[in-house]
């Protein structure tokens, strides 16, 4: 049984998640945006290259989102302890085969919540207070991934607090959500001219978001309001018309 303070948690996590963010952040963007990333960049579209000043300031609105993230998982610990949440650490007790399913579930989940949510953030009346600031990179970089307005952070940080007391969820999972939000994020916010327009090379890239798909939505501000999937974009219209031919001459 965990039996640490609120106070301990929540600073134990901001640490760690700072800690990651630069890790993966600058790592990704000292390594695409360094002479070696240049012979992953697509030639045709070469971007002004991102200012110091914009960096400094995705970093500074990161640095807030993660004290925002750092209280949500103090709160989610602390509520384990208390034994009120649905999360378990006998990975047996609903079988092997459930840590694959529900991870899957909490990205359907998420991918969901995140499109509704985002979407209504672009709302005139909403958007100024809860997603301007993410949107000040026109042209983002890794270090745009985490770059959120704090009443942003707080609603995003909402869905993981609410979904491990509706889903039994083992650490393992949590984990690798988490993890897989925190690449995706970074992958996502390389810029449209980091890969070339038909990356992921397969035909299943047309369901997920990559550089290129997350890029409009930085240029664009009415299309691609995914997370993962480019599912909801598609159901509802919100997918870039010139986009999907893009993708389709190198995926017919």
């Amino acid at each position: 049984m965990l039996d640490h303070s609120f106070g301990f948690y929540g600073l134990a996590f901001f640490g760690i998640i700072l800690v990651r963010y630069f890790l993966v952040a600058g790592g990704t963007y000292w390594l695409f945006y360094s002479n070696l990333g240049q012979s992953f960049a697509n030639q045709n579209l070469q971007c002004q290259p991102p200012s110091w000043q914009s960096i400094q300031r995705d970093i500074k609105l990161s640095v807030l989102s993660a004290g925002v993230f750092a209280i949500a998982a103090a709160f989610i610990l602390s509520t384990y302890g208390w034994g009120i949440t649905r999360i378990y650490s006998n990975p047996q007790q609903y079988g092997l085969w459930y840590l694959g399913v529900s991870y899957l579930a909490v990205l359907v989940l998420q991918d969901a919540y995140f499109y509704f949510t985002h979407r209504l953030f672009h709302h005139p009346l909403l958007f100024h207070w809860l997603h301007q600031g993410h949107h000040r990179s026109r042209y983002p970089t890794p270090w745009t991934s985490f770059a959120f307005d704090p009443l942003e952070a707080i609603i995003a940080s909402l869905f993981l607090v609410g979904i491990v007391f509706i889903i039994p969820l083992h650490f393992i999972t949590l984990i690798a959500v988490l993890t897989t939000m925190t690449v995706w994020a970074v992958l996502n916010h390389l810029g449209i001219d980091r890969f070339p327009l038909s990356f992921p090379h397969h035909w299943l890239g047309r369901w997920f978001i990559g550089p290129a798909h997350h890029s409009i939505h930085h240029l664009k501000y009415t299309l691609h309001y995914g997370l993962y999937f480019t599912f909801w974009d598609k159901l509802f219209g919100t997918q870039d018309i010139e986009y999907q031919k893009e993708f389709n001459k190198f995926h017919p």
